[in-house]
C-alpha cells in the first residue's frame, strides 16, 4: 500500500464496502458521541467521516488528536445506517473505522478557525495565509481560478493562437501608473522594470510575423489598492492579432469572454449580446467609462427646463461656461421617505443634497411635489416627466455643474438608487464595449496634455486627426465593462512611425525621448510593421466576478494587504549592507 494514501478523501463510495484503505489529511473536526470519537478527516478534495472505538487499537491514539493536525490512519471501510447518510458530501454514504493512525504533523492552537466562515481581521488572515487557504470557501474560489485559466488557454489555443512568454526583467513604459523598478548590478546606477504590461514585447512579436499571440501574463504596477485591485501584481490574458481591425478583436475575444462565463456562472444569466456605448454616452448616461447594465437607469441631461427657471442655484449654474444639469431617473421611487433617504446619500458623498421631484396622483390628477417642483412650475416638471418617461409613483434626481465636478457622484447615485429599488437583476452578468476613447486628456490645473489611456493606439482619423485640438481626438481604444468593472482593455496600436512621433509629440515627449525610451519598437517599426491590435482581459477579476466577492484578495492565493505589505513573508524588508554595497544604493530617510 502506498506510504500515505490509498484514495483520497472524496474518493471512497459504497462500492468500498469493507476494503482496507489508507487515508491522509488534516483533522476538520472531533466529535465524541458516548465514547465512539468521530473525526472529519479533511484534504483537498473532500471529507470523509472516520471513527474509532474503545476496541479499535488505535483508540488511544485517537483521542490525544486536534483539529488541524495532519495524520495518516489506516482502516475499513463500512456502510452507514440508512438514517445516517450524509447528502451533503460524496462519502457520505460510508465510514471508515481505524486500525491504525499516525500523527504526520501535529499543529499548535490555531490563530483563526478554518471550519465555518467566521470573520477575522484582514490582517491575521494575511498573515496565516496558509490556514486562511484551509477553509472551504478559499479553496473553492483558487480550484476555481485554476480551472478559469485552464479553461481560457483551452479557448485560446483553439482559436488558433500561440503562447509566448514575454520578459519580467524590461525598461520602464508609460502604462499609467508607477513602475516597480529593479537596480542593476552589472549597470551601477541603472535600473531595470517590471513591467506593468508586456504591450511592447507583444507588439514586437507581430512585427516578427507571429499572427496570433496570447499569454496569461503577470503585470507588476505600483498603484493603491482598492477593493478590485491588487496594489502590486495581477495576471491579465494578453492577446495581440496582426491585420485585424477593431471588430475582428471583438469578434475574437468576445466568444471565450463568454464562454468562460457561462462555463463558470452557475445558475446566473450570460448576456448575448454586447452593447457598444461611446465613452462620452457611458459618462452621460451612466457616470462612468464601467458602468453595470443589469441596472436599467439612463442619465439623461434636462438643463433646458431649468434655464430662467424658478430654481435659482440651477438656474445661477448653467450661465457659466461648459455647465449642465443632469437627471437620474428613479421608477418606482415616488416617496418623500426615498427622496429623503437619496439625499441623505448625497450628503454623505459630500454633496449639499440632490434636488428632486416625485410624482403622485391626488383627487385623480397627476401632481409633481417636492421643492423643486414648486419652483419650477407644472409645465416644466411635467416636461421633465415626459422626457424622463416617469409616470405616478416615479421620481427623478438632479445634479448641476460642470460634469466633472459630479459626474462620479451621479454614477454611484445611479447605482445607490438601482439597488435601493431593487431595479437591478443581479442574477445576470451584463456587458458592454466602451468605444471612442478621447487620447488625451488635460490637467485641470497646469492644462497640461497627456495620453488618457494606452500611448500606443491608432488615432481615429490617422496622422491628420492630430492636426486640431488634441481633446478633440479620439482612438480606436475600447474596454469591456461586466456588471461595473472593467474587465478588458485593449486597442488597435499605431503601428506608424510618423503618426507616432506625432502622437507622443503632443503629449509633450519630443522625437529624442520617444528613441530613447521606446527604441526598441522605434526600430522595429522602421522594418515592415503589420496593421494589429489586441487587448488585455483582467483573470482576477473575472474570477472575482465569478465567484461572487466583492475584494480582489479572496480570488488571490497571496494577495498583498492595504498598505501593499505582505505580512506572511515580512515584505517588504530592508536589504543588509552587503546587498546596498553591490548595488551602489544607499537610502535617504524620510525627513
Amino acid at each position: 500500500m502506498h506510504a500515505y494514501r490509498s484514495h483520497n478523501c472524496s474518493g471512497l463510495t459504497s462500492e468500498n464496502k469493507d476494503e482496507r484503505v489508507r487515508l491522509s489529511g488534516w483533522v476538520h473536526r472531533v466529535r465524541d458521541h458516548g465514547g465512539i470519537l468521530f473525526i472529519d478527516l479533511r484534504d483537498h478534495y473532500g471529507i470523509t467521516q472516520i471513527l474509532a472505538d474503545p476496541d479499535s487499537p488505535a483508540f488511544s491514539k485517537v483521542e490525544l488528536i486536534r483539529s488541524e493536525w495532519c495524520i495518516r490512519i489506516d482502516g475499513v471501510v463500512k456502510l452507514r445506517d440508512p438514517s445516517l447518510i450524509n447528502k451533503k458530501i460524496n462519502t457520505g454514504q460510508i465510514e471508515v473505522f481505524i486500525t491504525d493512525l499516525e500523527v504526520l504533523g501535529a499543529s499548535e492552537e490555531l490563530p483563526l478557525s478554518v471550519f465555518g466562515e467566521q470573520e477575522y481581521p484582514e490582517e491575521t488572515r494575511l498573515k496565516y495565509r496558509f490556514l486562511d487557504l484551509r477553509r472551504e470557501k478559499l479553496q473553492r474560489n483558487m480550484k476555481l481560478r485554476s480551472d478559469v485559466v485552464s479553461f481560457i488557454r483551452k479557448q485560446m489555443w483553439s482559436k488558433d493562437f500561440r503562447e509566448f512568454q514575454t520578459p519580467i526583467i524590461t525598461a520602464s513604459s508609460p502604462e499609467g501608473a508607477r513602475d516597480f523598478l529593479v537596480p542593476s548590478r552589472l549597470h551601477p546606477g541603472k535600473f531595470y522594470a517590471l513591467p506593468q504590461a508586456p504591450q511592447q514585447f507583444k507588439q514586437l512579436l507581430m512585427v516578427s510575423g507571429f499572427d496570433k499571440y496570447f499569454q496569461i501574463a503577470p503585470c507588476f504596477r505600483d498603484e493603491d489598492p482598492r477593493a478590485d485591485r491588487s496594489p502590486t501584481d495581477f495576471y491579465q490574458l494578453d492577446v495581440e492579432m496582426s491585420f485585424v481591425e477593431q471588430q475582428d478583436v471583438f469578434d475574437t475575444i468576445e466568444p471565450v469572454i463568454q464562454a468562460v462565463f457561462k462555463e463558470f456562472c452557475g445558475d446566473k444569466k450570460v448576456d448575448d449580446h454586447w452593447e457598444k456605448v461611446s465613452y462620452r454616452d457611458a459618462l452621460l448616461f451612466y457616470g462612468t467609462d464601467k458602468p453595470d447594465l443589469r441596472n436599467p437607469i439612463k442619465m439623461q441631461i434636462v438643463s433646458e427646463h431649468f434655464k430662467n427657471s424658478g430654481f435659482e442655484i440651477f438656474s445661477s449654474i448653467l450661465l457659466q461656461e461648459g455647465t449642465e444639469i443632469r437627471a437620474i431617473p428613479a421608477p418606482k421611487g415616488g416617496s418623500r421617505k426615498f427622496c429623503d433617504r437619496m439625499n441623505a446619500f448625497a450628503q454623505k458623498e459630500g454633496l449639499p443634497g440632490m434636488g428632486y421631484i416625485f410624482w403622485r396622483e391626488t383627487d385623480g390628477v397627476l401632481e409633481a411635489a417636492g421643492p423643486l417642483a414648486k419652483n419650477i412650475g407644472p409645465a416644466k416638471t411635467e416636461a421633465i416627466r415626459k422626457q424622463l418617461g416617469l409616470d405616478v409613483g416615479d421620481a427623478a434626481f438632479f445634479l448641476g455643474g460642470r460634469p466633472s465636478t459630479f459626474e462620479t457622484i451621479a454614477g454611484r447615485a445611479r447605482i445607490a438608487i438601482g439597488n435601493e429599488l431593487d431595479l437591478t437583476d443581479k442574477n445576470r452578468f451584463a456587458f458592454a464595449w466602451i468605444v471612442d476613447f478621447p487620447m488625451y486628456e488635460a490637467d485641470e490645473v497646469t492644462g497640461k496634455i497627456d495620453f488618457s489611456h494606452n500611448p500606443f493606439s491608432m488615432p481615429q482619423g490617422g496622422l491628420a486627426a492630430l492636426s486640431g485640438d488634441p481633446l478633440d481626438v479620439m482612438g480606436f481604444q475600447y474596454d469591456l465593462a461586466c456588471n461595473g468593472y472593467e474587465l478588458i482593455s485593449g486597442a488597435i496600436r499605431n503601428h506608424k512611425l510618423e503618426i507616432m512621433f506625432k502622437a507622443f509629440e503632443l503629449a509633450g515627449y519630443g522625437h529624442d525621448e520617444v528613441e530613447k525610451r521606446f527604441g526598441g519598437m522605434v526600430n522595429a517599426f522602421r522594418f515592415g510593421a503589420p496593421p494589429h491590435g489586441g487587448c488585455a482581459a483582467g483573470i482576477d477579476r473575472i474570477v472575482m466576478l465569478l465567484a461572487e466577492e466583492s475584494n480582489i484578495r479572496e480570488v488571490i492565493l497571496f494577495p498583498m494587504n492595504q498598505r501593499a505589505e505582505d505580512s506572511m513573508m515580512s515584505a517588504p524588508s530592508a536589504p543588509s549592507v552587503d546587498q546596498m554595497m553591490e548595488l551602489g544604493l544607499r537610502v535617504i530617510e524620510n525627513r
